[in-house]
């Protein structure tokens, strides 16, 4: 196995038997403040998902860690199959699907998404959530294509590069992430032209650029029409071209895979 893997491995592993409420699990998961503005990118992947994942849609979530998407999903009626390199992940995934009464809608194995052990043309969809950026996207977008049915998608939510204050951010904050994660983060042009090489048809979607400055305001009573006035300002600003770039995430979807 790669160093680089081995690395992720251990470094998830670590990650997900953090005990909540310590002071280690506080400084290791400090960025989860941010999250608390996305929920226009997350419903956008959601009602993407609820549109492709009925009436028992065979789906793969692609690095689902503890469960990720793969809860909402079997509630939607698919097939849900979740895989990650993190053995950790995938004991806490079973567990909760059984504490959810999931257990029969939905399988964890725990496997290396550049490599699949799956055959071809096996998924209607693939669901991915922030993992791109942990993995060769060369091998991982032509993975993607080979288990994709010719007539399935795959959609992909993930972090861009472009923006030089999230990129001190995450100078400042190493402890965060791998090495290799921290210089694998998307280049809009650069993976989207790669994604073209494997899939006829790529679209995406920029979200979080205002709403950043909402952050510093999540436990206040302004938080919400803040966020409100904020998500209104980024759905004109990132119409723009030259600003999207900009943007903390991209939401992809791929389709028409290249066989």
């Amino acid at each position: 196995m790669e160093p680089r893997k081995e690395e992720e491995i251990e470094f998830h592993n670590f990650l997900r038997d953090l005990k909540e409420g310590t002071p280690e699990y506080k400084r290791y998961t400090s960025n989860k403040k941010f999250y608390s503005v996305t929920r226009r990118s997350v419903a956008y992947l959601e009602d993407w998902l609820k549109n492709h994942c009925q009436n028992g849609a065979k789906v793969l979530e692609y690095g689902c860690g503890t469960g990720g998407f793969s809860f909402f999903l079997a509630s939607l009626g698919a097939q849900v199959v979740g895989i990650d390199i993190s053995d950790v992940g995938i004991s806490q995934a079973r567990e909760e699907a059984k504490k959810r009464g999931l257990a029969n809608k939905t399988e964890f194995y725990v496997m290396d998404a550049e490599s699949t052990t799956f055959p071809d043309n096996t998924f209607d969809v693939i669901c991915v959530s922030g993992v791109l950026h942990h993995l060769d996207r060369a091998k991982a977008f032509k993975e993607m294509a080979r288990i994709l049915k010719p007539t399935g998608a795959a959609i992909a939510a993930e972090p861009l590069a472009h923006n030089p204050l999230i990129q001190l951010y995450r100078k400042m904050t190493p402890h965060l992430r791998t090495e290799f994660e921290a210089k694998n983060i998307l280049h809009a042009k650069k993976d989207l032209d790669l994604a073209r090489r494997y899939f006829n048809k790529v679209d995406a979607r920029f979200f979080h650029l205002a709403t950043l400055s909402a952050v510093p305001f999540k436990k206040t009573s302004i938080f919400n029409h803040l966020l409100a006035f904020m998500e209104k300002v980024d759905s004109l600003l990132l119409k723009i071209p030259i600003i999207q770039r900009q943007a903390w995430q991209i939401v992809i979807v791929f389709s028409k895979p290249k066989k």
